[in-house]
């Protein structure tokens, strides 16, 4: 494991598998660096990976009051650990994150957005999501982080019942311990309250993915933003939900950035 210090002092702990062109990997909600590891590895085949903890979660430090720009500030010094230049992959509100950072220009020559959770533009709908947000900082608050991290979950759309079944998986003890994050992503989405007018100010090449298994609206948000970006490009894969195996994301990620 290596550390790079971010503008705030911020240690941020990342490490970095194989040899090529530099990519940094962005995780999106509660996700760290052991969880993003196995997609990490398959693109090392190609790749110089560079694959983090977001602050506050695994190794990395949580210097507060929480922004943005901090994690913004995190990127620029990854880069810097990369050379000064790489492409960047972020996943879920990680592509949020990404399409800010390229929007304020730091030094990334192509991006890649995997189903950034845009929510259209429907009144009902940022309402129940900001109503959402407020209830998980409460059960923070209150110290209940998985009781916040199930709420997370079935606010995504998941069945409850599906989501208590998830309980009893390997990964959700890993990913409950970055509970505590959550409304890092939050505030990152609701950042881009306007993601079309970010997305017009990136100027790379940039690649818009979703899955065709996944839910309309984030299909059709995807879709908006990839229209919106100057050289941004759409595509959906068929079969695929949200979270896609590293043998099946890894070609599509090759070839685009390969092209």
């Amino acid at each position: 494991m290596s550390e790079v210090n971010s503008e705030d002092g911020t240690a941020i702990a990342f490490e970095r598998i194989g040899d090529g062109a530099p990519l940094i990997v962005v995780g999106g909600a509660c996700c760290d660096r052991a969880v993003m590891r196995p997609l990490a590895e398959s693109l090392s085949r190609r790749f110089s990976v560079i694959n983090y903890d977001r602050r506050g979660r695994g190794a990395s430090g949580d210097t507060q009051p929480y922004a943005v720009e901090r994690e913004i500030e995190d990127l620029q010094a990854l880069l810097a650990a990369a050379g000064g230049t790489a492409a960047v992959y972020g996943h879920s509100s990680g592509a949020g994150l990404v399409l800010h950072a390229a929007a304020q220009g730091l030094p990334i020559p192509k991006i890649i957005l995997h189903e950034p959770p845009f929510e259209p533009d429907d009144e009902e709908m940022r309402q129940a999501s900001a109503e959402a947000a407020e209830n998980i900082r409460k059960l923070l608050s209150e110290g209940r982080r998985s009781d916040a991290f199930e709420a997370h979950m079935t606010g995504t759309g998941l069945p409850e019942e599906m989501v208590a079944q998830m309980r009893g998986e390997p990964w959700w003890t890993s990913l409950e311990a970055n509970a505590h994050t959550l409304p890092y992503d939050y505030a990152i989405m609701d950042a881009a309250a306007e993601p079309a007018v970010i997305a017009a100010a990136v100027t790379v090449p940039a690649l818009v993915l979703s899955g065709g298994a996944s839910p309309d609206w984030m299909i059709e948000g995807c879709r908006r933003i990839a229209g919106a970006l100057p050289h941004g490009r759409l595509e959906v894969m068929e079969g695929q939900e949200h979270a896609v195996p590293p043998e099946i994301l890894t070609p599509v990620l090759t070839a685009f950035l390969e092209d």
